[in-house]
């Protein structure tokens, strides 16, 4: 039978070599990151905030325009798939084709969704009608909700 000073002194050992290692690369990986940032190789992010109503659109003809399958940049898309693009359409007021911030291809992180399943990041394709502001729409396959007082972000280099 084992001894209980051997166990616990064999259990011990190990633990503290493992947590000794685990620290020293720690304290090197910190130390390369302050390398990196020394050297100018990591640049930092200014981070954009907007609160917008997000609401979700379909690839119908009813909602779009007679090429559902196209979103305003060009892309092509399946519309049974809709919901797995993660594409949205921002309203007119937030493109840089009419004085806002964002360009098509941008992508944008949401958070504030109710129920926190429609938060995460997503791709700017699409407009939506001129008569929407500070909106989003998020293309999904037969989805519907809205959703107020979200917020949606853009990370740009500062």
């Amino acid at each position: 039978m084992i001894n209980l000073r051997y166990a616990i002194i064999g259990t011990l050992i190990p633990i503290f070599i493992i947590s000794n290692y685990a620290s020293n690369v720690i304290d090197e990986l910190y130390s390369e990151i302050n390398k990196l940032k020394d050297n100018g190789y990591c640049e930092y992010y200014e981070v954009l905030s907007f609160d917008v109503t997000v609401t979700t659109y379909n690839p119908t003809r009813h909602q779009t325009d007679s090429t559902p399958n196209i979103t305003a940049d060009g892309t092509k898309i399946k519309p049974w798939l809709a919901t797995n693009y993660r594409y949205v359409a921002l309203s007119r007021d937030l493109l840089a084709r009419w004085g806002g911030p964002f360009e098509y291809g941008d992508y944008i992180v949401i958070e504030g969704t109710e129920d926190g399943k429609w938060d995460g990041i997503y791709q700017v394709r699409d407009t939506m009608n001129p008569k929407w502001v500070k909106r989003v729409d998020i293309l999904t396959t037969n989805s519907r909700f809205k959703y107020t007082d979200v917020k949606m972000y853009k990370y740009t280099k500062g």
